[in-house]
């Protein structure tokens, strides 16, 4: 009788870890981020520093020899542009743009999720045409 107490409670509570970690939320879309920016953004002052904290350099997931596009300083972008990840002009049906706002998985930065800021810098140099400036 005790064992069979113990396994009705074993199996409830594993049935609840699983309903709890199934609604856990990890994508937050943000619509149209980098509209408001008139401001002309420059690939390399504004757009690779962004890269470089949060993709290559202090995680190491886009440096050279790790997962493509290569986004260190030297090589992003033409890695964006001979992989097609932007459209220029066209920042809503741009691949990198569906990644950051977690429309495409999976969401980057990974493990920080999307960040308004670096969504509104990157949204608005796709907008403004993605020049190599």
């Amino acid at each position: 009788m005790l064992h069979r107490k113990i396994a009705i409670i074993a199996v409830g509570i594993t049935i609840l870890m699983f309903a709890v970690a199934g609604c856990y939320k990890t994508t937050t879309i943000v619509v149209n981020p980098g509209s408001q920016i008139t401001t002309e953004l420059s690939f390399a002052k504004d757009i690779v520093p962004i890269f470089e904290k949060s993709c290559s350099a202090s995680s190491g997931c886009h440096a050279s020899g790790g997962k493509a596009p290569d986004l260190t300083a030297a090589n992003a972008y033409k890695a964006l542009t001979d992989g097609s990840y932007f459209k220029a002009s066209d920042p809503d049906n741009s691949v990198i743009m569906l990644w950051l706002t977690g429309k495409k998985s999976p969401v980057m930065p990974l493990g920080a999720g999307p960040n308004a800021d670096i969504n509104a810098n990157v949204y608005a140099w796709i907008k403004q045409g993605a020049k190599n400036n």
